[in-house]
């Protein structure tokens, strides 16, 4: 995880210091930043999750490992992170886009001369991105459809990488917690075992935390394809 917050400061010093903006950037970066401080804190409860279960008193028995990899089958952790480096993909997608725009456009307007041509060819070549009162690429949503398409794949991405990590929250992770306590027999140990799992609230309240956050996040970002289709498609 923290290898993941590493990586991921220079891609927020990029968001601060673009050359190139669209519409809602800064929220999407602030989800990313969002989530991963969430999922930081929520990881905090799951580094001993082995250390905290125990069956019929015992921590580190065969049959005591074997009845945590039957319970916790499906895996967690690396689940969550790997979601996670799925969600930074659909938004640097779009950055690269983007930066394919720009690139366009600079070239377009080294090409044009500082004359007549300019209001005519060169104004109208250059029309997917102009300059802000910042000096920076503004990518204009209203003049091509095929940005505003891009950009819809981008966040359509974005939420089936949402959706499937709040599948995995509560289909994978909270019902192995729920199932509490937990009887296990296993081909190794045919003596039943009761075990339980330290410490669970703590570990669902942080399941809940990331479903949450996920949820918001996909919320907006529907919302924000229906006012992207409305607004730039539909033209309402």
């Amino acid at each position: 995880m923290a290898a993941i917050v590493t990586g991921l400061i220079p891609i927020l010093r990029t968001a601060v210091d673009t050359t190139t903006t669209y519409k809602c950037r800064s929220l999407w970066f602030g989800f990313l930043c969002i989530r991963v401080v969430i999922l930081f804190l929520a990881e905090l409860p799951f580094t001993k999750l082995e250390a905290d279960f125990t069956c019929n008193g015992t921590r580190d028995s065969i049959c005591t490992k074997a009845c945590f990899n039957r319970l916790f089958q499906k895996p967690m952790v690396v689940a969550w992170n790997f979601i996670f480096v799925l969600v930074i993909l659909s938004v640097l997608l779009m950055e690269l886009f983007t930066s394919h725009l720009r690139s366009l456009a600079q070239k377009r307007c080294s090409q044009v001369k500082v004359d007549v041509e300019l209001e005519g060819r060169g104004v109208e070549a250059a029309q997917d991105a102009s300059k802000d009162n910042k000096g920076r690429t503004t990518i204009d949503l209203h003049r091509d459809r095929s940005t505003v398409a891009f950009y819809l794949l981008s966040i359509f991405l974005r939420i089936l990488a949402e959706c499937w990590f709040v599948y995995v929250l509560l289909f994978w992770n909270l019902s192995a917690l729920n199932n509490d306590p937990y009887r296990c027999s296993t081909d190794l140990c045919s003596q039943l075992h009761v075990c339980v799992v330290s410490a669970a609230p703590e570990k669902r309240m942080s399941i809940y935390a990331l479903a949450s956050i996920s949820g918001l996040i996909t919320v907006c970002s529907v919302l924000f394809c229906l006012y992207a289709i409305l607004h730039y498609i539909c033209k309402f």
